[in-house]
């Protein structure tokens, strides 16, 4: 038995009892993890302490089976199968399960930029069209559906004949000129669009040896002949000091018809014949009719005012050109048988040197039509032979001018060498108290002043309003972000605050053209004709000025939007009502900057935006800029017809984010 006593030492009994754990543990978890053999009931402690029986519950696997591998790599579902080791317990049995809690309220949407109490808030986010709400028309392009979405697809234009190089669709339509009933009052030199299916469908090339212009202050007084190579004018005007040919080059002496000594001292003598003009500070935004070749808003431009130089396309026929080619602000416009397309008391001055218009016909009515451009209170200057010659048919021309100036209330404030100049009344008090049965009359209450998208010139005065908005406004510079009185007649969809919508604005361009200037380097353009296609309030164009950007801006109120123009010339600011399915009124190549926010989501609805893109084209400098900020529903189309325009494009986040619901579209137009 000795043999046998190493069993009983501690290490054998110690390994023994631990080897019989371990199969018992073993029998254990294999016993009770059997499929067939499943935990249905359990027992619990009521929650009651005074309860004496326990609570019998069911296991929420009952009747249920598990693969634990599938559940970790969930890659099955779960399997149900019918056990019947215990009866089926009713469904009235079971505990239901709390019913699920009710949907958020929808959150409450915030219009405007005010809070509760009616106080313009720090921070607002100004939105952009929902592109839901577009309708989709026909253009000339075609989409196409694949993987990545739809996309669009646009063959390259081909360029125009050399003949167009000049061409102004809507002033250039020799078959609607030709079947005109009258020409008499100048109906030839108004708008006549081509039709719908006969527009431009080409790009319109350059003249040979196109150069990049000359910039901005210089100028003012040269422009390469080769970008307007039309010597007629100089050969025509040379010895009136308007433009001399020098070389390769125009130069501008600065003279005019009326100021062969030049525009410098033209305005020193008008600025001593009526001190109150000031320019610069009370007179801010001129009007020159029959401009030549812009000398006179050249030189204002050096008294900060900004002056609208127009002129028909006659017989000086390139004269606005060369004004956009010095950087000055022009349209070809004419006083014919429809009103401007400038607003109501939209210019502080209005001047006529020589500008071959004859302002007594058909009783006034031409005069009529500046005295609704002027100004409550604004000047207008004529220099002319009538002034000062002392001839019986010109003394004949200077009484009807005097008569029909009395009639309409102007006050001769001086008259000095062959300068004369008026001023219009403050109010309606004048018209009010003429003798029953004076002509002209005032116009009905319901004519609307501001209405001018191809509305006929009306042989009446137009009121001024009764509260004084127009007259009433403050001077430059204050006037540029000051909420002007007319901003309260702007008539707008809902009932909103609009001097909160005035500062919304401006805000949010002036944060914009910050970081334009900071990231995209604008302050390095050569920037000096720039327009805004949808213009609002003019915010854009403040907001370059407080940059110091030494550019001007052609603000243009389409007419699908609420008339904003008032308060864009109360603000010491350019622009002008437009159709943006008709083509603008200007030459080709006389812009530097084309900047639209939120257009063609809105007008294509309305408008073939290839049609848009081609003539933003057309009157886009070689070597220019295209800024397009819209919808993302609109740029796979933009981009593709820029690229078949040739443009060289590229589509860029907001500051918002790649998630945002618009995008900026890049183009710049290639130099010849």
């Amino acid at each position: 038995m000795k043999g046998f006593s190493w069993l009983k030492s501690p290490l054998v009994v110690k390994t023994a009892g631990f080897a019989f754990v371990a199969l018992a543990f073993f029998y254990l978890g294999k016993h009770w993890s059997d499929d067939t053999y499943q935990q249905l009931i359990f027992f619990s402690s009521n929650s009651d302490l005074t309860a004496k029986t326990p609570i019998v519950s069911i296991s929420p696997n009952f009747n249920k089976t598990f693969d634990v591998k599938s559940l970790i790599n969930d890659t099955n579902e779960v399997e149900t199968v019918a056990d019947h080791t215990l009866p089926a317990i009713p469904p009235a049995a079971l505990v239901s399960p709390p019913p699920p809690p009710p949907p958020p309220p929808p959150a409450v949407q915030r219009l405007g930029v005010v809070d509760e109490n009616g106080v313009m808030r720090d921070e607002f986010e100004v939105g952009e069209y929902d592109p839901d709400v577009v309708e989709n028309r026909n253009n000339e392009t075609k989409a196409a559906e694949s993987d990545e979405g739809v996309k669009f697809r646009v063959p390259k234009f081909e360029t125009c004949p050399v003949s167009l190089r000049e061409y102004i669709p809507c002033l250039d339509n020799v078959e609607a000129i030709k079947a005109l009933e009258s020409t008499e009052k100048g109906e030839r030199f108004e708008r006549h669009c081509p039709e719908k299916d006969k527009g431009l469908n080409c790009l319109v090339p350059a003249p040979k040896g196109y150069k990049a212009p000359i910039p901005w202050p210089t100028s003012r007084d040269e422009v390469w002949f080769s970008n307007v190579p039309h010597a007629q004018l100089a050969e025509y005007k040379g010895g009136q000091n308007w433009i001399n040919v020098d070389k390769d080059k125009f130069k501008f002496p600065g003279g005019g018809t009326q100021f062969i000594h030049g525009a410098d001292k033209y305005l020193d003598q008008i600025s001593q014949m009526v001190p109150e003009i000031t320019f610069g500070n009370h007179t801010r935004v001129a009007l020159d009719v029959g401009c030549g070749v812009a000398s006179f808003g050249a030189y204002l431009f050096s008294r900060n005012v900004l002056t609208m130089s127009v002129a028909p396309k006659d017989v000086h026929e390139n004269q606005i050109q060369f004004a956009l080619e010095r950087g000055v602000p022009a349209m070809v416009a004419a006083f014919a048988t429809r009103r401007l397309l400038y607003p109501s008391q939209a210019f502080d001055l209005i001047h006529c040197s020589r500008c071959r218009v004859n302002w007594t016909r058909d009783d006034g009515i031409l005069l009529l039509e500046v005295n609704r451009l002027l100004r409550a209170g604004g000047y207008f200057a004529w220099a002319a032979q009538p002034v000062y010659k002392h001839e019986p048919l010109l003394e004949e021309q200077w009484e009807e001018m005097v008569n029909l100036t009395t009639r309409l209330c102007w006050n001769l404030v001086n008259k000095e060498g062959y300068i004369a100049i008026w001023q219009k009344p403050l109010n309606n008090s004048c018209y009010l108290n003429r003798e029953s049965g004076t002509l002209p009359p005032l116009c009905d209450e319901k004519d609307d002043p501001n209405d001018v998208w191809y509305v006929d010139l009306k042989p009446c005065i137009s009121r001024l309003p009764e509260d004084g908005s127009g007259a009433n406004i403050t001077d430059w510079p204050e006037r540029l972000n000051n909420p002007p009185p007319r901003l309260q007649s702007i008539q707008l969809d809902a009932y909103v605050s609009r001097n909160d919508l005035f500062k919304a604005e401006s805000k949010y361009w002036k944060e914009i053209i910050d970081s334009y200037v900071r990231a995209l380097r604008w302050g390095t353009f050569k920037l000096r004709n720039v327009m805004d296609m949808r213009a609002g309030y003019g915010g854009f164009a403040a907001a370059l000025i407080g940059n110091q950007l030494d550019c001007w801006v052609m603000n243009v109120v389409p007419v699908s939007g609420p008339n904003t123009l008032p308060v864009i010339y109360d603000r010491g600011l350019l622009g002008v009502m437009h159709d943006w399915c008709e083509p603008f009124d200007t030459y080709p190549r006389t812009y530097d900057l084309l900047h639209a926010a939120g257009l063609f989501s809105v007008e294509q609805k309305r408008c073939n935006i290839t049609s848009i893109m081609l003539e933003m084209d057309r009157i886009l400098r070689p070597g220019g800029r295209v800024y397009i900020r819209d919808s993302v529903s609109v740029m796979g189309e933009l981009q593709e017809i820029g690229r078949a325009i040739g443009w060289r494009v590229a589509i860029r986040d907001t500051a918002e984010g790649p998630h945002a619901s618009y995008r900026i579209l890049t183009c710049d137009k290639n130099l010849p």
